[in-house]
């Protein structure tokens, strides 16, 4: 998918999210999309501040395949655990999760 595909998607996503009133169950919901973003901007604060790397490459799933997990490994545990935290995040929104 390319940026116009993906800027669509997560527009709308976010735009739902604002309209149902669940924003923050948002970053819950898209756990993945979180450590992915989270792990760039600490690679990019650690080399700029401390002068050296917390990872071997950014983004995460990166890290982990220069970590020696072959591709396949690193997408079925990101779906699984994408997957596990979607169902959470609904069942919070089920559960009056209004926040």
């Amino acid at each position: 998918m390319g940026d116009v595909g993906s800027f669509a998607l997560g527009t709308s996503l976010g735009v739902v999210a604002m309209l149902t009133n669940t924003l923050f169950l948002l970053p819950i919901i898209g756990i993945i999309f979180v450590i992915e973003a989270g792990s760039s901007v600490i690679q990019i604060f650690s080399k700029k501040v401390f002068k050296r790397r917390v990872f071997i490459s950014a983004p995460f799933h990166q890290h982990l395949q220069a970590s020696g997990w072959p591709e396949t490994k690193v997408t079925m545990r990101f779906w699984v655990i994408a997957y596990i935290m979607a169902f959470i995040g609904v069942l919070m929104a089920l559960a009056g999760g209004n926040i």
